[in-house]
């Protein structure tokens, strides 16, 4: 059995891949050191506890497993964190990926599927992005991400490395079968915070900005199931493994939803009142944000399956009624 090194699969994108990767007939091999993932998340193969930036760690799990391929989805991802703590971003996400790299090429693994970000493209306000949207990255989260996009080429041009690389927007959803799901310290995700607030684990929602050009004033975002998000990087592993090189790909659905329409979303499966206030605008927010994919439609032959709104919402719900990780 083919085994693929998955960096963050104790994570909550990295779990629903190590799944999708068994069912797919290869041996996920997890590799993440439980600073934010979840060892209860760890359930379709081996586990291997480490730093990124421990090259000898890294030898010594690729000497052990022989990868074919590396999914690395492991990084530091709060924006607020980028902003008030830079140095600590580029440092665990461009250091660290730099030395998985690089520990890559020496062990001979030259199939590289990266995690990165619509955050590279930064404020583009409005607009449908694709792949050939100025990257314009607006905090060290995104440039840090865009950095990695860059090594990548660079390391390619020198040791024939091929990379897939995905930039997506806002992942939802949950396992169908609830066996994995989206846990994080602090939450600040939109619909696990609804869930949240409808629940009464927190008090209530808070609604940042009314006053938006959208048609009920609030933010628009596109939102992908975690589970069609991970198909993409099962093709993408496939398409690197068949001999086609490298590519760029923007994940979503180019449809957006507003922060009420998900709240609307989330009481009619749950048939339960969201408690929320609204607050003014935070800095940075944009009005609307969608992500075109046509090229990883055209190309990988990637279908969305499950990424309505209700149905992401039954399934987080679904997930959330079980508690959650330990």
């Amino acid at each position: 059995m083919e085994r693929v090194l998955v960096t963050g699969g104790a994570g909550y994108i990295g779990s629903h891949a190590c799944k999708f990767l068994k069912q797919a007939g290869y041996e996920p091999v997890t590799y993440d050191n439980l600073s934010t993932g979840w060892r209860d998340a760890v359930k379709f193969g081996p586990f291997e506890q480490g730093e990124l930036e421990d090259r000898a760690r890294l030898d010594e799990v690729f000497a052990k497993y022989q990868p074919v391929a590396v999914m690395h989805f492991a990084a530091l991802s709060l924006v607020g964190e980028a902003m008030e703590k830079p140095g600590l971003y580029w440092r665990n996400n461009v250091c660290g990926s730099l030395t998985l790299i690089e520990a890559s090429v020496a062990a001979g693994c030259r199939n590289f599927v990266f995690s990165s970000t619509c955050a590279t493209y930064g404020e583009h306000d409005n607009v449908v992005l694709d792949e050939d949207t100025p990257q314009e990255p607006l905090n060290a989260y995104g440039a840090s991400k865009r950095a990695i996009e860059d090594i990548l080429r660079d390391v390619e041009a020198a040791h024939d490395l091929k990379s897939v690389i995905f930039r997506y927007f806002n992942v939802a959803g949950a396992d169908p079968e609830a066996e994995v799901g989206e846990a994080h310290e602090p939450e600040t995700h939109l619909i696990p915070v609804v869930l949240q607030a409808i629940d009464g684990q927190r008090d209530k929602l808070t609604i940042y900005g009314t006053d938006y050009d959208t048609p009920d004033g609030t933010c628009v975002r596109d939102y992908v199931h975690v589970c069609d998000l991970v198909d993409a990087h099962i093709l993408g592993l496939k398409q690197l493994e068949a001999g086609k090189g490298s590519a760029v790909y923007n994940l979503g659905t180019g449809d957006g939803f507003s922060v009420r329409e998900v709240m609307d979303a989330a009481r009619a499966v749950t048939n339960l009142e969201v408690p929320f206030d609204e607050g003014p605008r935070r800095e940075g927010d944009a009005t609307k944000l969608v992500s075109g994919s046509e090229k990883a439609v055209t190309e990988l032959g990637w279908r969305t399956k499950r990424s309505t709104m209700r149905q992401m919402i039954e399934d987080a719900w679904r997930w959330h009624k079980t508690g959650g990780y330990a």
